[in-house]
Formats: C-alpha cells, sequence, structure tokens
C-alpha cells in the first residue's frame, strides 16, 4: 500500500502518510505499526503496542465467552387425559428446567379421536402457563402438529436476573425442590431423571400408568367405535 491514514498512540488523526513514513513514526516511539481497517480507502493503521493490544483483545474475547449463555430446550409430554398427580409431576419438571435456565417444550400427545377435541390439549397449556407465570414466559403459543400440541416456555426475566433463587416456591405453591412432595402429599419418586444433564426427552415422559377408564376409552376410540360404557373422558 502506498500510504495509510495514520492515527497515532493516543488515539488522534495525524494524517494520510506515506506508508515508510508511517512505520517510521512508529519506529521512534518504539512502537508497532498495525492495520486496523484494512477495508478503508487508505487503508487505516495505529501506532500501538501490538504485544498490549493483542492481550487486550484477547481479554475482551474471553469476558464475551464467559457472558455467553448456552440454551439448552428440554421437552416434557402430557396426556390429554392426565391425572391430577401425572400433572402435578411433570409441571414440577418444568419448574425446575425454568429455574435452571433452560427453555420447555411442552408436547400434549393426542391418541385416537382424542385429537377431535384440541381445546383439552390447549387448556392444560394455558393452566400451566398460568401457574408458572412467574418462573416462566410463553415464547410459543399452543400449536396443533399433527397428532401433537406444542407449547415453548422461555425462563422469566426474573429467574435470569438471579432475583428468584433456585429452590424458592413458586407463587402457587407447587414444590421447588427434588423430591419434594407435591400438592397431594406424593413425593415426584417417578420424575424423570434430568437433573444428571440429560434431556427429559430420553426419559419416558408419560410412565404412569392410565387409569382402567381412560385405557378402556384408548382402545374403543383406536377402533373408532363409542367407548366402554361408564368410562370417563375426564
Amino acid at each position: 500500500m502506498p500510504e495509510v491514514r495514520l492515527i497515532d498512540d493516543e488515539g488522534n488523526q495525524v494524517g494520510v502518510l506515506k506508508t515508510p513514513d508511517a512505520l517510521a513514526f512508529a519506529q521512534e516511539r518504539e512502537l508497532d505499526l498495525v492495520e486496523v481497517a484494512p477495508e478503508a480507502k487508505p487503508p487505516v493503521c495505529r501506532v500501538l503496542d501490538y504485544s498490549k493490544y493483542k492481550y487486550e483483545q484477547a481479554q475482551k474475547q474471553k469476558q464475551a465467552r464467559k457472558h455467553q449463555q448456552q440454551i439448552t430446550v428440554r421437552e416434557i409430554k402430557f396426556r390429554p387425559k392426565i391425572a391430577q398427580h401425572d400433572y402435578d409431576t411433570k409441571k414440577h419438571h418444568v419448574e425446575r428446567f425454568l429455574r435452571h435456565k433452560d427453555k420447555v417444550k411442552v408436547t400434549i400427545m393426542f391418541r385416537g379421536r382424542e385429537v377431535t377435541h384440541p381445546e383439552r390439549g390447549t387448556a392444560i397449556l394455558d393452566r400451566l402457563a398460568d401457574e408458572l407465570s412467574e418462573l416462566g414466559v410463553v415464547e410459543q403459543r399452543p400449536m396443533q402438529e399433527g397428532r401433537n400440541m406444542t407449547m415453548m416456555m422461555a425462563p422469566s426475566k426474573a429467574v435470569l436476573s438471579g432475583r428468584l433463587e433456585d429452590g424458592a416456591p413458586a407463587a402457587d405453591g407447587a414444590p421447588a425442590a427434588d423430591g419434594a412432595p407435591g400438592p397431594d402429599g406424593v413425593p415426584p419418586s417417578d420424575a424423570p431423571a434430568a437433573a444428571n444433564g440429560t434431556s427429559a426427552a430420553e426419559a419416558p415422559a408419560d410412565d404412569a400408568p392410565e387409569p382402567a377408564a381412560d385405557a378402556a376409552q384408548d382402545v374403543a376410540a383406536e377402533a373408532d367405535a363409542p367407548a366402554a360404557g361408564g368410562a370417563s373422558a375426564a
């Protein structure tokens, strides 16, 4: 390059100089001539201590990496006819993931003719979002995808800022620590092992047995026949 725009070691513009003159300017001060804007016309060079400059750049990159937060998306699956105890257990998992600053994909799985009643899935997702509104915000509203309905929740600003300490009880009194009893007094002993870093999707998310009446209705629904007499659809 025949000439450069020179900035001295104090940040002041010296002007456009021939490259040999700019280099001599830097050498007189026992500093280095570093090109900082090669796309400019003419290119911009600064007079500085290159070793110190590289160290400062490395420190800035280190601080930027420290403030970066890895986003983990967990998944919890519900059934539209889920029992209260199973609902409380799964809600506890969603709460725990949100407290750990993870995003949570909540999925409602429909079977057979259940898909003709999407309002049941919407009701569960809306209830969950309302009960955990202190910990999470709805990033994606309930959306039907074939036989599944999904909703995405993200940690609230209170969680991300640390104002809600991990383990503090939620507003609705739900348990906040692993192993704590749910509202019905039963410990969530069947919780999927997600605290060790594995995704809830790797563990059976809907492993609780369904009531016999519900199972009977599922069999009838799959055959596209009326449900067994007296079976509850709740």
